[in-house]
Parts: structure tokens; sequence; C-alpha cells
């Protein structure tokens, strides 16, 4: 084992290597709560049962997949990078393609199974560069920061500090209401764990955020710690019922925009993730990423693994930088990490204690960390300013995803040509112009 990870060469032991792998587990392990929750639609009352997903069976598959997700990067590319559902990618699959685009939450499935398998096809081919350098960096940042934004937005959402208000559409909530305040507690509790670099900040906010709303019982008293293990029958293999008794409702635009969309933000979100883990532990060589494309392929496999266990794209985490500072170096560190998600699939009773607002701080500060993106776009360009600002806004404002990265798309070119800068435009940035503007004639135009 030690010589298959190479422990000597990167100056490591498996002491260092397991507390790496459960410092990156408790760094992510609010995706155990956030994704049932998210993924069921608790938040949005009056829903017919058909629209929400189990959330005993998303717990189980959210814990499987970030197993399966976390034991391949391990294994096969031998980075600590742990995987799980990506949080903004669950938002998206919940809120827009669920939601706002009346998908069904079987066929949203099937879209994040047809990504994965792009995916795959694309790591074991030379197709990823040529689609890497196509998409210029300041629009990868754009999608990472708007994501951020519309994740904080849904968080102060689901908290009460943000409501409706028929005069300006969106107000301050009533901050008096028990949900509410505790969920500000549990913010401030997170901001000063995160300020003070504390590992697993998040997972322990959570934590501490429950047991002050059960003192105060603005929270449920659970029925045991552990218990049986939940059915995932309800989800598991769904994703394979629309392509056998339904395959014409994968042939519109609308599904191909959210294939496109599982795909895009699932690809760069990896590729960056892999970059700053690789960075903070010493293992790029020469600029480069060693085994990248066993990485992607690892990622992939974790994408189609959890579509079929029933739950949205499962990604590599920028969290498991936590697990590196804390020693990390190799793929062991992952293998920990996995092996503690399947261990959690005891403690599923405990997931009634996690509200709406003792996820939100949560939410709120993952949005924090993925809008620090912004900082990397060269906003004094107009050219690229544009496009990328509209990227970004128009998520949260539009309560979509894809819908920000088709307007950021559809910009892109239009101010290069104008700007003289037409040849550095990618033929394939001409060709996804072109999709979006059908996306908005075909799909959000009816």
């Amino acid at each position: 084992m030690k010589n298959y990870f190479k422990f000597d060469e990167l100056g490591t032991n498996y002491r260092r290597e397991i507390i790496g792998g459960l410092t990156t587990f408790l760094s992510m392990a609010y995706i155990l709560v956030i994704n049932p929750l998210t993924l069921s639609l608790e938040s949005v009352p009056d829903l017919p049962d058909s629209m929400r997903m189990d959330a005993g069976a998303v717990f189980v598959a959210t814990a499987l997949a970030a197993f399966v997700g976390s034991m391949f990067m391990g294994l096969i590319a031998k980075y600590p990078v742990g995987l799980a559902p990506g949080v903004g990618l669950n938002a998206f699959f919940a809120y827009t393609v669920v939601l706002t685009y009346g998908i069904p939450w079987q066929t949203a499935l099937t879209g994040v199974l047809f990504s994965g398998v792009i995916f795959i096809i694309l790591s074991l081919t030379g197709l990823r560069e040529t689609i890497i350098n196509a998409i210029p960096a300041e629009l990868k940042f754009a999608v990472g920061a708007g994501i951020g934004l519309f994740i904080t937005f849904v968080g102060f959402q689901n908290s009460g500090i943000i409501v409706n208000n028929d005069a300006t559409l969106v107000g301050l909530g009533d901050l008096a209401q028990p949900a509410t305040l505790l969920a500000i507690f549990g913010l401030v509790l997170t901001v000063i764990l995160m300020v003070l670099r504390v590992n697993g900040a998040i997972f322990i906010g959570m934590i501490v955020t429950a047991i002050v709303g059960m003192i105060f019982k603005t929270v449920p008293l659970p029925d045991a710690i552990v218990g049986k293990i939940p059915d995932i029958s309800p989800t598991f293999g769904v994703a394979f019922d629309p392509i056998i008794h339904d395959p014409g409702s994968l042939m519109t635009i609308q599904f191909l925009v959210v294939v496109l969309t599982f795909l895009f933000v699932d690809f760069f979100d990896t590729a960056g993730t892999l970059v700053a883990v690789a960075n903070q532990a010493g293992i790029m060589k020469n600029n480069k990423l060693p085994r990248a494309g066993k990485a992607l392929l690892a990622d992939s496999l974790a994408t189609v693994t959890g579509a079929i266990m029933g739950t949205s794209t499962t990604t590599s985490y920028i969290e498991s930088t936590a697990g590196v500072a804390a020693g990390a170096r190799t793929g062991f560190a992952a293998i920990v990490t996995g092996v503690l998600f399947l261990v959690s699939l005891l403690f599923y009773p405990l997931l009634s204690v996690i509200t709406s607002a003792v996820t939100a701080p949560a939410l709120i500060i993952v949005g924090v960390l993925m809008v620090s993106a912004l900082g990397n776009i060269d906003w004094n360009r107009f050219e690229i300013a544009v496009p990328a600002f509209l990227t970004v806004i128009a998520m949260p404002l539009t309560y979509s995803i894809a819908t920000g990265i088709a307007i950021g798309f559809i910009f892109y070119p239009i101010t290069m040509i104008l700007s003289g800068r037409r040849r550095e435009v990618h033929p394939i940035m001409y060709g996804l112009f072109f999709i979006f503007i059908a996306y908005f004639v075909f799909v959000q135009g009816k």
C-alpha cells in the first residue's frame, strides 16, 4: 500500500493520510444533509409528491456516490480529493430543472447520466483539452461565482432572512422568527469558525446550530442516533426509465441544455479543484497536472454511479484542500474519506434534526467561497466584463444557473467581435452561441 501510493516519495505516512482523509470528510459531510433536503425540495411548500425525490433514498445515494467517487479518485488517480454530489449542481437540478422547467426528476437523473457518459468519453480522448481551451477562463470563473451567488440566495431564502416582497420582488424577512434567529446564529458561528480556520467549520457549525435549535425547541429531537439504512429503491436505476419508456422526452433542446449545463459545470469545477489541490499538495510538475486524465475519468465514473444510485452530479470537492492542509498527499486519504461516507449510512435518524434553518448558513458560506473566483476576472476589459457580469448576475436574478450560462455565452462572441477580437473566439463558442439562442427561442420563449 505504501509503495502503491508512494508514501516515501511524497513524504507522508498512514497517520497523516488518515487525519487528512478524516478532515476532508468533516469538511464535506454537510452534503449528507443538504443534498436530501435540496433534491426533495423540502423548503418549497405545496408541491405534489411526484415532484419530490425521496429524502431517505437520496441520503443513501449521496453517501454511496461519495464513497464510490472518493474510492475511484484514490485508487485510480491517487489524488487526496474527496467526491460527492455538488452543492451548485444539486441546486440546478432541483430549483431550475425540476421546479422551474417542470422536467420530472427521473428525466433530470437521465440528464446527469448522459453528462457523465459524455464526460467519460471526453476523459478518454483528446477532446477534453479542446473544450477546456475553447471556453475562456473568465467565463469559467464567472460560472463558478454565479453559482455561488445563486446558492447564497437560496440559503437566505431557506432561512427566512430574505422573503418575497410584492413591491420590490424581495425584501428583508422577520428576523424575530425563531427559525430565522437560529439561522442567523448558525451563520455567525460558522463565520467565526471559518475565520479561525477550524477544520470542518461548516459541518461543526451545522451540528452546534442543530443542538441549539433542539435546546430552544426550534428543531425536533431525533428518535435515535443509529438506525436502519433507508431504502434506496425509490431512486435506484430510475435514470434508465425515461430511456426505456419515454425516449421522446429526451429529444428536446431543453433536455440538451440540461445535459450541457451538468457537463459544463462538473467538467470545469473538477479541473479547478484538481489544480487547486495539486498546487497546495505540491503535486504539480512544470505547471502540469500529473494523471489529469485519470482524475477526470474517476470524476466522470462517479457521476455515472451517482446518477444510477439516484442523485445529482457527483464532483470533486474544493474542501479537499482542508485535508491537504492537515497532511494528506495521496489517494489513501481519499479512500479514508470514502469509507467514512459509507459508515455515515448508519446515522440517518440524525437527519431529522437538520432543518432548512440549520443548513442555510452552510449554503451561504459555500457561496462566499465560490464567489472568490470573481477576483480572477479582468474587469478592465469591457468585452470580457460584460458577458462575465451577466453570467454572474443572471443566475440569482432569474433563479436559473442554465439561464446565466446561456446569457453569458451569447454575449461573449458578440462583444469579442465588436471589439475586433473575433479570431480569439473558438469555433466551439460560436456553436454554443447558436445552441443557447435556440434555447431562448424554443424553451424560454414558450
